[in-house]
């Protein structure tokens, strides 16, 4: 039981010798004179000091009581019996009580004295973001990367001096206010980086004042900050992402109660689509040179042309290009897949591994996702081309003697070392270009595969499983492009199940008989231009009364527009023309 405390009323009052009167100055009494002060003796410290919590400064009795109040009631959070935790308390109070800070929250020290917390010390939105990524041990390094990324750059510097349980929404929306304006600086600063390039390259290398500007021009270049990328909204929605994770951790701990990040507001970021490059586009990029989506995917003959020019040049990675062309693996693990991962007999190609880029360093990983380690059906041709791979890698082995790497990798270079992620990505792009096709993304040549899969009329999931996506829905939701023909076939498709009456079925013979009447209708003019036979507007008189008698329509042989019905018809003086009986 915590020793019950005291309150008593001073004031400031001195005698005639500069003594204070204290608790004797006969105006006490007066409701408003002097001061209340509290004093509460606190538990000992680890050495087995005393201690003693005073305060002082109220007006009245009733303030200083509650205070009183609050102080013993934070001395009862431990009981009796729990001598560290009481001591833990009695070290709360006595930081309190020698500064000027308010009497701790009841309910927030007793969650925080329940949960194991310091309660002498307050973590910073920074210091827990680093104790969050330090905890979290099964991260693979690309995520814990993109994680540490977010909080060097972004939170840490506009947040982490907050303590944590006071960040407030307020405290983000300013946050993400000042990316914003972040952004329109790197923006304005880039426009004008990027006009003194063009200005540079205008002025002629020739003549002692063209040499004086272009001097002045690379000096004031070399000033002006580099080109810099935005913070867009992909990236902010990944920033609120990660404090969401790292916020939504400090409240199982019992650290906060409450998740600023997740009343957070902010625009949403849409998903390039993808699009096909259609001989419109293809036209238009040709043009512009401007791609019509960052996402643009290749017709199943652009990508024919493609492996086909790889091997009219006997390209050495052509059975890598080719296996991600038609089974959509990603970059690192088509650089990754290792030939024990490769059942010829069965067909099938295990991914378990991937080579990850990380700054320039090659590194092994798991794959992206668990989703990610599978096992892939392979065509009968695509092992064709695996397997004669394999012999020419064998040769290439021979050819290096001692020297080749043994690294049991599928596709490498040359001396069997590993396949660098970021060269493949630039050998791709030259490759692209040398081929004459509209430019793509090595990663769009995986939206190809997902897209030649579904115009095949392949099962959605089994495309999911292909691709190694966690979920059908994101398949469905990324590749939602299909190729023209495909898409001509399924509109049609769909028009056909729609019976419909004769006004639709008269076009096709009038079509048929439109077609079939060139040659009889040629014959004619050509024997009005000899004389042999009636003129040539008589001749298409003719031929154009029997197709428009052959498809129901009837040309009226007066000076008038016929209207009416098969029985009778209307004259109305007009210029003659066809019309529906």
């Amino acid at each position: 039981m915590t020793a019950k405390g005291t309150t008593t009323k001073r004031c400031y009052c001195r005698r005639k010798d500069g003594k204070p009167l204290g608790s004797t100055c006969p105006k006490l009494k007066q409701r408003a004179h002097g001061v209340w002060t509290i004093r509460q003796e606190l538990p000992p410290n680890s050495e087995g000091d005393r201690r003693l919590f005073r305060r002082s400064g109220y007006d009245t009795q009733t303030d200083a009581q509650g205070d009183l109040d609050k102080v013993r009631a934070l001395l009862n959070i431990a009981a009796e019996d729990d001598p560290d935790g009481r001591a833990r308390l009695g070290d709360l109070l006595a930081t309190v009580g020698a500064g000027k800070d308010p009497i701790p929250d009841h309910d927030e020290i007793k969650r925080r004295f329940g949960t194991g917390q310091s309660l002498t010390q307050s973590l910073t939105v920074g210091a827990w973001l680093d104790l969050w990524l330090g905890g979290k041990k099964a991260l693979r390094k690309s995520g814990r990367d993109r994680y540490e990324l977010d909080i060097r750059y972004h939170l840490r510097p506009r947040i982490g001096h907050i303590r944590l349980d006071r960040l407030t929404v307020p405290h983000l929306d300013e946050m993400f206010e000042g990316i914003a304006e972040t952004n329109a600086e790197i923006v304005e600063a880039n426009a004008t980086r990027r006009a003194a390039v063009a200005e540079l390259k205008s002025i002629p290398w020739k003549g002692g004042e063209n040499r004086a500007r272009r001097a002045a021009l690379r000096e004031a270049i070399a000033a002006m900050p580099p080109f810099r990328r935005i913070t867009g909204p992909s990236t902010q929605q990944h920033i609120k992402a990660t404090l969401r994770a790292a916020l939504n951790t400090a409240i199982a701990r019992g650290s906060i109660v409450f998740n600023a990040a997740a009343h957070v507001e902010l625009v949403a970021a849409k998903r390039p689509k993808a699009l096909v490059w259609t001989a419109e586009r293809v036209a238009e990029w040709e043009r512009t040179g401007e791609r019509p989506s960052v996402v643009m995917v290749w017709t199943p003959e652009q990508a024919g042309h493609f492996l086909d020019v790889l091997a009219l040049m006997r390209h050495r990675l052509l059975p890598l290009f080719h296996l991600i062309t038609f089974r959509g693996l990603r970059r690192g693990e088509a650089c990754g897949v290792r030939w024990t991962d490769y059942n010829p007999a069965a067909g099938e190609l295990t991914v378990a591994v991937q080579l990850v880029q990380d700054g320039w360093e090659v590194v092994e990983s798991a794959p992206k996702t668990d989703s990610g380690e599978r096992t892939m059906s392979l065509d009968a041709y695509t092992s064709e081309v695996l397997d004669a791979h394999r012999a020419a890698q064998g040769a290439e082995r021979v050819e290096w003697g001692r020297a080749w790497q043994d690294t049991g990798r599928m596709f490498t270079q040359e001396s069997g070392e590993w396949l660098h992620p970021g060269w493949l990505t630039e050998e791709f792009e030259r490759l692209v270009e040398f081929a004459g096709l509209p430019p793509i993304r090595l990663h769009d040549l995986r939206h190809v595969a997902a897209s030649l899969m579904l115009a095949a009329g392949v099962d959605v999931k089994i495309v999911s499983e292909t691709l190694g996506h966690s979920d059908s829905r994101i398949t469905r939701d990324i590749y939602q492009s299909v190729m023209p023909a495909a898409a001509r076939d399924a509109a049609e498709a769909t028009a056909a199940l729609v019976p419909r009456g004769a006004s639709r079925r008269a076009e096709a013979p009038a079509k048929q008989g439109a077609e079939s009447s060139v040659e009889a209708l040629v014959a004619q003019i050509l024997e009005a231009v000899n004389g042999d036979g009636p003129t040539i507007e008589q001749a298409l008189r003719a031929e154009l009364a029997r197709l428009d008698e052959q498809n129901g329509i009837a040309v009226a042989n007066t000076d008038g527009h016929a209207m009416g019905t098969q029985e009778g018809a209307k004259i109305i003086a007009f210029r003659p023309r066809p019309v529906r009986a």
